[in-house]
């Protein structure tokens, strides 16, 4: 009989950095990615609401828009001119370049001073990051070699982007949810409309 009473449990962190070592990740990355999130989560912590729209949910909002619009026209444009594989390597290309472009754009444009919007680098990686993530998600689809299949799931997937945003600026920035899904989903409609236009060309 084992007593469970007597035994200590590590705390989480250091249980997530063992398992991020087990499977090959080296510890010096895997600390550092813990101490940002936990650095990231103690500062939004801190913040009153104003601050954190300012600082946190306004540079992902932003990268969130781009990344799933401004991807549209080039991902739908590969798919209908060469077929999947394009569309994806076209969409994950499309989504690293312009989440290095935005990152740099927050970053450099603002550097919270003045603004007081807070550490510029902070801002640059969440803009950064949210353009990857909003870019990347309608491209994934196109893992899948059907063009017509794989088109079918992106539309599914640029829906639920765009809901989701259109959620975000509901709740944190009180846009009623009706007059977001108009605009964002006119915005969407415009950009995949012209890379669909410019792929039957």
């Amino acid at each position: 009989m084992v007593d469970v009473a007597g035994l200590t449990t590590p705390d989480a962190p250091a249980m997530r950095r063992a398992m991020l070592t087990t499977i090959g990740i080296p510890l010096a990355v895997a600390t550092s990615a813990d101490a940002i999130r936990c650095d990231l989560v103690r500062r939004w912590r801190g913040q009153g609401e104003r601050s954190q729209i300012l600082r946190f949910v306004q540079p992902s909002l932003i990268g969130l828009i781009d990344g799933t619009i401004s991807t549209l026209a080039p991902i739908f444009a590969a798919a209908f001119l060469v077929g999947s594989h394009a569309a994806l390597l076209v969409g994950l290309a499309a989504s690293l370049g312009a989440a290095i472009s935005m990152g740099l754009s927050e970053a450099l444009s603002d550097d919270g001073e003045l603004s007081g919007r807070g550490n510029s680098l902070v801002r640059g990686a969440l803009t950064g990051m949210a353009t990857f993530v909003g870019g990347t998600f309608h491209a994934l689809p196109f893992l899948i070699s059907d063009t017509q299949t794989a088109l079918k799931l992106a539309y599914v997937v640029v829906a639920i982007e765009l809901i989701t945003i259109a959620w975000v600026r509901r709740r944190f920035l009180q846009v009623p949810l009706h007059r977001s899904l108009i605009q964002v989903t006119m915005g969407g409609f415009v950009v995949a409309g012209l890379g669909a236009l410019i792929g039957h060309a």
